[in-house]
């Protein structure tokens, strides 16, 4: 068993930064071509020659996953250069921290849209690609906080929590077609989204407290199991959510 992408094509949503661009540089390394999926399509270029440097294909298409048209034409865009998608990465995701209380019918609604509305599409509108080729890998980033409760983050738990239990769904449905559908679920990661609270010492030492393995993850550590859950290694793997969380949730 393997864990060689070569000539394969994968879709990374929200690929500019963090654990999105990790993902797309190393499903590269492994082989694969690479659209990057850019809710600025102008964003994204250091990346885009990072992976052109390493002699593969990749190409940049404007997709929020906040809007259903976007999403549409960049699977769509990506079919038409590459004529496949064997791998999606459902990356894009964000997230408001506010007590219950407070939650603005806005910022509720945005979340959804994005973390679960638009990995619901995302997965649609790729599914169909790998129904037709008979054959794909989807790999969902959920969280821990889709495991255990986190104060003043109840919408964003929530859609991760949504995140893991349809990648059940759609592993079951869709396992006919020799396709597998998993999910990984890190911890605090240090990138640009996690930097305002993780730049607070006090809090940085409160989140190291937690985790057993006593350190902040980095998006690389992310990236390793979503290759390998897209690899042949991980064929019977599918319905599952690895947890990456340094022994956050095991206590």
């Amino acid at each position: 068993m393997t864990v060689n992408l070569d000539g394969q094509v994968a879709l990374v949503t929200g690929a500019a930064k963090g654990i999105g661009r990790a993902c797309a540089v190393a499903l590269a390394e492994a082989g694969a071509h690479v659209i990057l999926g850019l809710r600025d399509r102008n964003t994204g270029g250091d990346v885009t020659d990072q992976i052109r440097q390493m002699g593969r294909e990749v190409l940049p298409v404007q997709m929020d996953t906040s809007r259903l048209a976007e999403i549409r034409e960049a699977v769509a865009a990506g079919h038409r250069h590459f004529g496949r998608i064997d791998i999606l990465v459902n990356n894009a995701g964000l997230g408001f921290p506010s007590k219950a209380e407070d939650v603005t019918e806005e910022d509720f609604d945005y979340t959804l849209d994005v973390n679960l509305k638009g990995t619901f599409f995302t997965s649609q509108a790729v599914g169909k690609i790998m129904i037709a080729q008979r054959r794909g890998r989807i790999i969902n980033i959920s969280s821990q906080a889709g495991f255990v409760a986190l104060p003043t983050e109840s919408v964003y738990c929530m859609t991760k929590a949504g995140i893991s239990h349809l990648t059940k769904c759609l592993a079951l449905e869709w396992a006919p077609y020799n396709i597998t559908v998993n999910a990984v679920a890190p911890t605090f990661i240090e990138t640009p989204g996690t930097r305002k609270w993780l730049d607070d010492e006090t809090f940085r030492a409160s989140v190291r407290q937690r985790i057993p393995l006593g350190r902040i993850g980095e998006p690389i550590e992310v990236a390793g199991p979503v290759v390998f859950l897209a690899s042949p290694a991980a064929s019977l793997i599918t319905g599952e959510t690895l947890m990456i969380d340094g022994g956050w949730t095991i206590q």
